[in-house]
């Protein structure tokens, strides 16, 4: 990630972090302590304002960034007892192949390598889905399987965006 700083005269400083694509993620720190907040989604395009911040309250937010209330697993240094296996959870998206069809008639497992461990379909939670179940747009998908394998499960989810791009 690139952060681009510059000096704004009779204001502070403003930095820039760069996110996805061209999206920035803009933080203007005033000479007074207040700092602001804004997303710009593209290089023509305006900045949104995000929010505005005391000191004290930017502070906590960092705090918060940094991981000084809750430490996340970072994914590369995690040792479980699954060996190489991992849980994830893979939106289905509208036009993705599987939709509309059943566990067993999706084949996933065997396309992919992933089992299925649960669906998240709105505020329901359908655990150890059986075969017959089946899967809506919108569904989040609870997969077990390898780092490959729940690749290949979010290829095969993202199959739809391809041929809607080829269309």
């Amino acid at each position: 990630m690139t952060i681009y700083e510059s000096e704004i005269p009779g204001v502070g400083h403003k930095f820039e972090l760069e996110l996805d694509g061209e999206e920035r993620l803009v933080v203007i720190i005033h000479h007074d302590g207040k700092r602001e907040l804004y997303r710009r989604p593209g290089p023509n395009e305006d900045s949104v304002k995000l929010a505005s911040l005391t000191g004290k309250k930017a502070r906590q937010l960092g705090s918060i960034l940094e991981g000084a209330y809750f430490q996340p697993v970072e994914m590369d240094e995690l040792h479980v007892p699954l060996g190489e296996a991992i849980i994830e959870w893979v939106e289905v998206e509208d036009g993705a192949p599987p939709v509309g069809r059943t566990l067993a008639d999706a084949a996933i497992r065997r396309q992919t390598g992933v089992s299925v461990i649960a669906i998240q379909r709105g505020e329901e939670t359908i655990a150890n889905p059986d075969p017959e179940t089946e899967i809506e747009a919108g569904d989040i998908l609870v997969a077990i399987g390898t780092r490959e394998e729940q690749a290949a499960l979010t290829e095969l989810l993202n199959a739809g965006d391809a041929e809607d791009a080829q269309s």
